[in-house]
């Protein structure tokens, strides 16, 4: 799936790639894609918390090498 801006969270703990995509969201337009990279097993069920309180769609969440991806949809 394409995206229009990528965040590499790798070696970030909780709650920081939290933290740190919510920041990456925040100059982006409505319904623009935000790809995060993560390496926190903990971001999987934070990522869809987040996507939950904050309207964002989650895209998809998988794994990939090794690390966590996230596609977001902005709001």
């Amino acid at each position: 799936m394409n995206y229009d801006k990528e965040f590499d969270a790798s070696g970030l703990a909780c709650p920081l790639p939290i933290v740190k995509t919510k920041k990456s969201l925040a100059d982006m337009a409505s319904g623009q894609v935000l790809r995060v990279v993560a390496t926190d097993p903990g971001s999987v069920c934070d990522m869809q918390a987040f996507a939950e309180q904050t309207g964002h769609a989650l895209l998809s969440s998988t794994t990939e090498a090794g690390k966590y991806v996230f596609l977001l949809k902005k709001a």
